[in-house]
């Protein structure tokens, strides 16, 4: 079956493409011929003779104006294309600022968090998300959605990663409207009394007053974090530990509350709202009251954008199944890929939970009828085990190259975990649900509360004993975005060899294969000719890392507080060797010398091109600059704050090069 004959997914492809086009590229000043095309279109369709609308030349040029739409959603949607963003005012001087509290974010160690919808700076109206960080200690007041805070300061832009191949958690809030933060302490804001109520303060009590409900109900801790993570999509109090199980076993998608909850749970509703089919337009009202209903568990959920997303495609779903044309499937879901994009946020395509939801959503909806067809077993019993793993492995073959692109790693032993787990996930969501009614109506049973509290506990003990297996977890595998765009390749030309054999088909199938084997050769001679020296950002550490091919040494001062950054790098660049030699007082790197000077002071009195500054050495800078004469002066993190200030203003009165790790990120030795 040719899915480009669907012009739903014609125009999804298109769109997306656009807005990679208007992601990776500035279009700002294209946007009024964008909209004229745009408009031309849509009058050439309302106009022009049905002869007309279906000839090639129409067709192409729609293909180009939802092209430009996706151009133009992006453009739109960026900041300084909003006439009342914040970022359009002068960000160096503090300002008052008036914040609603949009999201309660997970707290750490050091401060509270929260994502803030900012109305307000010295009385003028702006818009725009920031995030907000309230140091904690005891007297830190907690916020709640909803609350509006008046506060005194200055944005601060979120900095980028500091060391190669860290999370780049600036990227991730961009993708999300987020650009800078505000740091709050105890003298700089206050609540307001009165504060507006929207539909997601109205969500965030609802869910608050369940937990306090369930609280009183004497769920173990671990288990009620899990119940909160499946029904309330609050994962803050599931401890490391029972994460890393869940991660580990290829299961990690039962805790967020996403596609296969929001479809399990369809299944359920249409199986419970089945007699509405007797009354007059009893399906129309049957499909109307499902939407609703999950809607509202969108509501008891939060409405965060992956429940938003899932409720999204599963409606369209809902609508597939009430028309009852099971070729429909793929229309409806690029529909919904469609809305979503341009409704609601173009920059979801660049999300991870937004991919993942979507490639496996497709691949079981390809995939799954492939399997049946390849074996049908009579045996019922055989027949419905068969059912459950082709579906989990139709979907963790549509994940696996993002899985691998982002994680890195991948859970072999999936398939026991989803077959034991996911057949009970009804069973398991229905019991939550009533679970949650009779705590609300104050009626919920002592023993079904300590039933529920058992089968979530067997659940937790059998993803542990699956994630104990370490032997069938592959972790640290390197995989770059050209390898996900070539495995995808590879996945699907497959999958269209096998609907129809023929020389064509095989030969783009081969043909990818041969192109992710090249891109692996090219990648490994890379590696293998790779020399590089850099010093990384660590506090109160030294890192100093030289690639050698497939070698990483790691001279360090402390290499437990290293091993972060150690094993990122080792991941992204094919490291196969690892050592940690001791850090020296001079390196030569191509020609040039670097002179480290650590908290003893001391140095040779010799000319060096770098001087490497460490573990806050008591200096005359001045001197020392004087009698070596360096070309550039670099210092990490493992240095006082006042060292580093005054340092950086005598390079600045020398003219000498100065480069702190903790503001300018690695330095890479030329």
């Amino acid at each position: 079956m040719s899915l480009l004959k669907f012009i739903p997914i014609k125009l999804t492809l298109c769109l997306v493409a656009g807005i990679l086009i208007g992601h990776y590229f500035e279009f700002d000043t294209y946007i009024p011929l964008f909209t004229c095309l745009i408009l031309i279109t849509l009058l050439g369709y309302l106009f022009l003779k049905q002869t007309s609308r279906d000839s090639n030349s129409f067709g192409v040029t729609t293909l180009v104006t939802t092209i430009c739409l996706g151009v133009l959603s992006v453009s739109l949607w960026q900041p300084k294309n909003q006439e009342n963003h914040y970022v359009h005012q002068n960000l160096q001087k503090e300002y008052l600022w008036k914040v609603k509290i949009r999201e309660v974010l997970k707290s750490n160690s050091f401060s509270d968090r929260y994502v803030g919808n900012a109305f307000s700076m010295d009385e003028q109206k702006v818009s725009g998300k920031l995030v907000m960080n309230l140091y904690r200690d005891s007297a830190t007041t907690k916020f709640k959605v909803d609350d509006e805070l008046l506060v005194f300061g200055k944005l601060s832009e979120v900095k980028p990663p500091l060391n190669p191949h860290q999370f780049d958690y600036q990227s991730y809030l961009s993708n999300l409207g987020i650009y800078h933060q505000l740091q709050l302490d105890n003298t700089n804001h206050f609540a307001t009394e009165h504060s507006s109520k929207t539909i997601y303060g109205l969500a965030a009590s609802i869910r608050n007053k369940i937990i306090s409900k369930l609280q009183k109900a004497n769920f173990g801790k671990e288990e009620l974090s899990i119940i909160q993570a499946l029904l309330l999509g609050q994962r803050d109090d599931i401890s490391q530990e029972t994460y890393s199980n869940y991660k580990n076993a290829g299961a990690v998608h039962i805790l967020a509350v996403s596609g296969l909850h929001i479809g399990i749970l369809l299944l359920l509703l249409q199986f419970l709202l089945s007699p509405l089919e007797r009354l007059p337009k009893g399906k129309t009202i049957k499909l109307i009251v499902l939407v609703l209903l999950l809607w509202c568990f969108a509501l008891l959920a939060g409405f965060s954008a992956s429940i938003v997303r899932a409720v999204t495609m599963f409606s369209f779903v809902a609508y597939a199944l009430y028309l009852n044309r099971p070729s429909n499937t793929f229309n409806i879901l690029a529909l919904s890929m469609f809305t979503i994009l341009l409704v609601i946020n173009p920059t979801l395509l660049f999300q991870v939970g937004f991919q993942m939801s979507y490639a496996a959503v497709f691949a079981i909806v390809w995939i799954y009828p492939m399997l049946q067809r390849l074996w049908f077993p009579k045996n019922k019993i055989v027949r419905k085990i068969w059912q459950l793993l082709s579906v989990s492995v139709a979907a963790q073959l549509g994940v696996l190259p993002i899985s691998l692109f982002y994680f890195h790693q991948f859970p072999a032993l999936f398939f026991i975990s989803n077959l034991l787990i996911v057949p009970a996930l009804g069973l398991i969501l229905g019991m939550g649900i009533l679970t949650i009614v009779l705590a609300l109506l104050n009626m919920l049973p002592q023993w079904f509360a300590e039933f529920y509290n058992s089968i979530i506990g067997l659940m937790n003990s059998i993803i542990e004993w699956v994630a104990q297996q370490e032997a069938f977890v592959f972790k640290n595998i390197s995989f770059d975005a050209t390898q996900l765009l070539l495995s995808y390749g590879i996945i699907i030309s497959l999958l269209v060899l096998f609907t129809h054999i023929n020389f064509k088909r095989a030969a783009v199938f081969l043909g990818c294969i041969i192109g992710f084997q090249l891109w692996i050769f090219y990648t490994s001679y890379q590696t293998r000719n790779k020399q590089t020296l850099l010093l990384a950002h660590r506090s109160k550490n030294s890192v100093l890392l030289h690639q050698s091919g497939y070698q990483l040494h790691v001279a360090t001062s402390d290499s437990i507080s290293a091993s972060a950054i150690v094993k990122d790098y080792k991941v992204a660049e094919g490291i196969r060797i690892l050592n940690f030699p001791a850090l020296q007082n001079s390196y030569a790197w191509k020609n040039k010398t670097i002179l480290l000077i650590d908290s003893l002071g001391i140095y040779p009195f010799q000319s060096a091109d770098y001087i490497l500054l460490t573990q806050s050495p008591k200096i005359n800078l001045e001197r020392l600059i004087d009698s070596i004469q360096p070309k550039q002066i670099i210092v990490d993190g493992s240095n006082y704050r006042s060292y580093i200030a005054r340092w950086k203003k005598t390079c600045a009165k020398r003219k000498l090069p100065f480069h702190f790790t903790g503001e300018k990120g690695a330095y890479y030795f030329k």
